[in-house]
């Protein structure tokens, strides 16, 4: 039998209300206990917000609660099942190597899945062990919490923990991890549509009504639009948080629907990076060989799976089918409505601009089709524009570039906002530092080895990207020689 922690030791405060949906939704599981669990890292501000004692999760037994060895006072383990449109091609899926151990209540009132990462084999794993590398657990780590200091809704990383075993991929034999990721729910469009394909419409039903009361109370339960409602208020938050990886050059690199949460948080982790040298058809992952998830693609797909969700919703929109696409078919414009104005607000501000022209949009599209034709980095870019450090580099000699400038500070000159108004709104919008991909190289290999310091590192120089401290500059630099090729991987 299962040992238990007495959750008055770390602050758990358990519950289950997942576990409260149709057991169609979910399998009850066991743990799957591995032979040396060793703390990696612990994320002490996280564990703060929650509600949890961090030196008691440092302590053995909360390391083996972190593991997936035992389980804390009020959870239930449960492996969700979902589905997900994979490439373009619907298939059933499922947490195949993680549990969600319960949802934790903090001291503000708010409500946390705690999951598990990388704790084995489920009824979902197809054929997979279940587990996870460190290597890759240790890159969730890295990008979500810089995700999270850059003001990007995301999933979260509470701790890694190393296991004492390996695991068999094709690189090799790997050091084994498990990763404990917070999130506000990991309600996805996949598991709509698994409601969809497996369930039935009250399956549907019951997992939106789920949905409108964990992420959208001020909803009126009884209001007869509440399911459209439900779709707007999730169209309106991707729309919000696909433009936000826009603007700082993150591609996630495998937005498939069961990626997407409904809560508008980014949620998996896998071949994800950030741009270098801007370039809008850039790709990391080594599966995406067509660049259907490409960094100038993601708006797209946000819309095509927003209308993968809405079609589970169809029957809960209106009785009559044809009257429903129609209502669905018009939410998804406004979706790409508000997608752009976004990203363009986002532009602006980044760019210095307090108010809105017609010009404004043409002026941002020049700006980026010139730095893609000067092969100029992303991130470093808005930096030199921010504080006039326009020295060094082929981009700030391009005479477009001087053309593009001039028109750019008499475009400045049609607000009434003083020079240290803007200076402010541009080191606000634009971040001194990202995770540089050979940053986070050196801080895996490192870490893999044992050496967390490189890691502990490069988080306290992502921890305040808009600080632009003198400390961050060495983490602002790109690598000394990119031949512009870098991969990532999914199933690690």
């Amino acid at each position: 039998m299962t040992k238990k922690i007495d959750k008055t030791e770390m602050g758990w405060n358990l519950d289950n209300s997942y576990a409260s949906l149709p057991d169609k939704f979910y399998t009850s599981m066991n743990l799957n206990a591995v032979s040396s669990p060793k703390l990696a890292i612990l994320n002490h501000p996280l564990a703060d917000t929650l509600g949890l004692d961090a030196e008691a999760l440092e302590s053995e037994d909360g390391v083996a609660m972190l593991a997936g060895n035992r389980i804390p006072e009020g959870g239930k383990p449960i492996a969700e099942a979902y589905a997900g449109h994979q490439f373009g091609h619907l298939t059933m899926l499922g947490d195949g190597r993680a549990l969600l151990l319960g949802e934790q209540l903090t001291p503000h009132g708010d409500r946390f899945d705690i999951q598990l990462k990388g704790s084995g084999r489920t009824p979902y794993s197809r054929g997979g062990d279940g587990r996870a590398a460190l290597g890759p657990m240790l890159r969730e780590y890295i990008i979500s919490e810089a995700m999270h200091a850059l003001g990007i809704p995301t999933t979260r990383s509470l701790a890694v923990v190393s296991t004492g075993e390996t695991i068999r991929r094709e690189a090799g034999f790997l050091p084994g991890a498990v990763l404990t990721r917070v999130a506000a729910s990991h309600l996805r469009v996949g598991t709509f549509q698994y409601a969809a394909g497996a369930g039935s419409i009250d399956d549907v039903q019951a997992l939106a009504d789920y949905a409108l009361d964990r992420h959208f109370p001020d909803i009126d339960t009884t209001d007869p639009d509440r399911y459209l409602k439900l779709f707007q208020e999730v169209a309106k938050r991707q729309a919000s948080l696909i433009a936000k990886w826009q603007l700082v050059g993150f591609i996630h690199g495998v937005m498939n629907t069961d990626n997407m949460a409904i809560s508008g948080e980014t949620i998996d982790y896998g071949p994800c990076a950030f741009m270098d040298v801007y370039n809008p058809k850039t790709v990391f992952s080594s599966i995406d060989a067509q660049g259907r998830y490409a960094y100038n693609n993601q708006p797209l797909i946000g819309g095509w799976n927003l209308a993968r969700f809405v079609e589970t919703l169809l029957p809960l929109l209106h009785d009559d089918p044809e009257e429903a696409v129609k209502i669905a078919q018009a939410q998804l414009t406004i979706y790409t409505e508000q997608f752009h104005t976004n990203w363009h607000a986002g532009m602006r501000a980044k760019l210095g601009l307090f108010t809105e022209e017609a010009e404004d949009e043409a002026l941002v599209d020049e700006l980026l089709k010139i730095m893609h034709k000067q092969e100029a980095d992303y991130t470093n870019t808005f930096v030199a524009l921010t504080f006039g450090q326009l020295k060094g580099g082929k981009l700030f000699e391009a005479p477009e570039f001087l053309d593009w400038h001039e028109r750019w500070q008499e475009r400045l000159k049609h607000q009434h906002h003083s020079k240290e108004e803007v200076l402010q709104l541009m080191k606000n919008s634009n971040p001194a530092a990202i995770p540089r991909n050979h940053r986070v190289e050196a801080a895996l290999d490192a870490g893999v080895k044992g050496d967390y310091t490189v890691l502990e590192r490069l988080l306290a120089a992502l921890s305040n990207p808009y600080a632009h401290t003198p400390e961050q500059a060495e983490y602002a630099a790109p690598p000394e020689s990119d031949n512009g090729f870098y991969q990532t991987f999914c199933g690690t």
